[in-house]
């Protein structure tokens, strides 16, 4: 999926329940700001390695569920990889969710491209549709109106 979905789907989720919707966006973020910088320079030959790696999220999981904000963030960085699995297995390519278990694993044909060439490659897949089925769901979410926090009384206020 594309970096923006990510965080769309991370920001309404908070907006769905009680966690942050910061955190949880900056959780969905971590993949690609750590893997797209590594892959842009040259120092990985494909786009979804050490970020999109579910053994360095369940490293982290242990050190980040001590932490209420790290709680957040791994649920934002754990829909992230389910999301990217789901466009990969969506795509037809089911054998690229082998990259979620990157050093132990990468996918036997990976596509490689860089983000500008993905997003050609992207525009009319399956996936790509599903995507905007997520963007649209949210936009009539916005023009209906978000229903209060869980938590809270008709005018915002905690209850």
């Amino acid at each position: 999926m594309l970096f923006p979905t990510h965080l769309l789907v991370a920001a309404v989720a908070g907006r769905a329940s009680r966690l942050s919707t910061l955190w949880l966006v900056v959780g969905a973020a971590v993949p690609d700001v750590v893997d797209k910088p590594l892959g842009l320079i040259g120092v990985m030959d494909i786009y979804q390695t050490v970020g999109h790696s579910v053994l360095l999220l369940g490293v982290l999981t242990p050190f980040l569920l001590s932490r209420r904000r790290g709680r957040m963030v791994v649920v934002g960085w754990g829909s992230h990889l389910a999301l990217d699995a789901l466009h990969m297995v969506v795509n037809g390519r089911p054998a690229d969710a082998l990259s979620l278990a990157w050093p132990l694993a990468t996918a036997p044909d990976p596509l490689g491209l860089p983000p500008g060439s993905f997003l050609e490659f992207y525009v009319g897949s399956p996936s790509f549709v599903l995507e905007l089925l997520l963007w649209l769901f949210a936009g009539l979410l916005l023009r209906r109106g978000l229903p209060p926090r869980p938590g809270t009384d008709v005018t915002g206020e905690q209850g």
